[in-house]
C-alpha cells in the first residue's frame, strides 16, 4: 500500500515538473508553409509558458509522412511533439505508410482551421463555380486541376469537389503553393485550391480569380467572395485543419498538460492575431474530443476516397 501511494505521488510530482528539459516540436513540411508558421507560433507560446525551449524542426518529404514517422517511432515521453495539417487524409493517398495513423501517436489538441479558397487563371475566362462546373463537363477527362502535391489537403479538397460537381478531370502535382499559383496563373491547370493566405495575396496581384471558399460561411478575410455552397454547388463544405500529438503511450498526465497549455496559448492575442491573418481561426477540444474527430475526419475522408475511385500511391 505505502509502494502504491508513493509511485502515485511520484508520478503526480512528474506530470507537475514536466516539461523538464528542452522539447521538439516536428513540422513535416518546408519553412515558411502554413504548417510551419502555425506550428512555429505555437511552439514559442509553450515554451514561453513551459520556460523551456520548444524548438520546431521541419521534417519534410511525401506529403508529411516521413516527419509522422519520426514522431511515431520517438519515446513517448511527451518531448517530441508533432504539428500536422492532413493527419486524416495522408493513410488514404499514400500507400505502405512506416506508421499507423491509428495505433501509433496519442490526439493531443486541434490547433486552427481554415477554408481555403477555390481559383482560376485570369486568361481562362471563368467568372463563377457554375461556369467552372459547366466547361469541365463540355470537356470530359481534357482538363486538369493543380495542387500543391499528392496527399496534400488540398489536393483532396480538390477530388471531394469534382467528385460532388460529376466532373472528369486528373490531377497535376505542382512544387508546393507557388507552383501552385504559377501553374493556375498560366492556366496549365484550370483551377486550384489555395490556402486563405496565398490565394488573397495572389488575387490582389492579379493573378489569380477567386471563385469561392470552402466554408459553410463567407471568410472574413475574403468577405467579397462567395462560398463554394452558395456559388453553385449545393452542400460543398471543407476546412483544413491542424492538430497537435504525441508517440502512442504518452502518459495521460502528460498529455493533460500539454492540452491546457495549448489552450491557454490559442487564446493569446498574438495567436489570435496571426491566425486572422491566415484567415483561419483557433480551434478548441479536450484531448478526448479531438480522438473522436479525428477518427470522424479519417472516416469521411475514406467514404470521399471509395467514392471517387482514388487509389494510394
Amino acid at each position: 500500500m505505502v509502494f502504491a501511494t508513493t509511485m502515485c505521488l511520484t508520478m503526480a510530482a512528474g506530470a507537475q515538473d514536466y516539461p523538464t528539459k528542452p522539447m521538439k516540436v516536428i513540422i513535416p513540411f518546408s519553412a515558411g508553409s502554413a504548417t510551419d508558421v502555425i506550428g512555429r507560433a505555437v511552439s514559442k507560446k509553450l515554451s514561453e509558458i513551459w520556460g523551456q525551449p520548444v524548438v520546431a524542426e521541419n521534417v519534410p518529404g511525401k506529403g508529411g509522412t516521413i516527419g509522422a514517422s519520426v514522431v511515431a517511432n520517438a519515446p513517448p515521453d511527451g518531448y517530441t511533439l508533432f504539428v500536422y495539417g492532413a493527419f486524416a487524409i495522408s493513410p488514404y493517398f499514400h500507400s505502405n505508410l512506416p506508421y499507423d495513423p491509428l495505433k501509433d501517436f496519442t490526439d493531443i489538441a486541434p490547433l486552427a482551421r481554415q477554408p481555403l479558397v477555390l481559383v482560376v487563371g485570369p486568361s481562362v475566362g471563368i467568372k463563377s463555380v457554375s461556369d467552372l462546373i459547366r466547361v469541365a463537363k463540355s470537356k470530359p477527362g481534357q482538363l486538369k486541376f493543380g495542387s500543391p502535391g499528392t496527399g496534400s489537403a488540398a489536393h483532396f479538397t480538390a477530388e471531394k469537389f469534382r467528385l460532388m460537381a460529376g466532373i472528369n478531370m486528373g490531377h497535376v502535382p505542382c512544387k508546393g503553393g507557388p507552383g501552385t499559383v504559377a501553374a493556375t496563373n498560366a492556366g496549365d491547370v484550370i483551377f486550384s485550391f489555395l490556402p486563405m493566405a496565398l490565394a488573397k495575396k495572389s488575387v490582389e496581384k492579379g493573378k489569380l480569380v477567386a471563385l469561392g471558399v470552402t466554408s459553410a460561411q463567407r471568410s472574413r478575410a475574403m468577405p467579397e467572395v462567395p462560398t463554394i455552397a452558395e456559388a453553385g454547388l449545393a452542400g460543398f463544405e471543407y476546412n483544413i485543419w491542424w492538430g497537435l500529438w504525441a508517440p502512442a503511450a504518452t502518459p495521460t498526465s502528460t498529455v493533460h498538460k500539454i492540452e491546457k497549455d495549448v489552450a491557454r496559448s490559442l487564446d493569446t492575442p498574438e495567436l489570435r492575431k496571426l491566425f486572422s491573418k491566415l484567415g483561419a481561426e483557433p480551434m478548441s477540444m479536450t484531448s478526448a474530443e479531438f480522438a473522436k474527430f479525428v477518427h470522424s475526419e479519417m472516416e469521411s475522408v475514406a467514404r470521399t476516397v471509395k467514392e471517387s475511385g482514388m487509389r494510394p500511391k
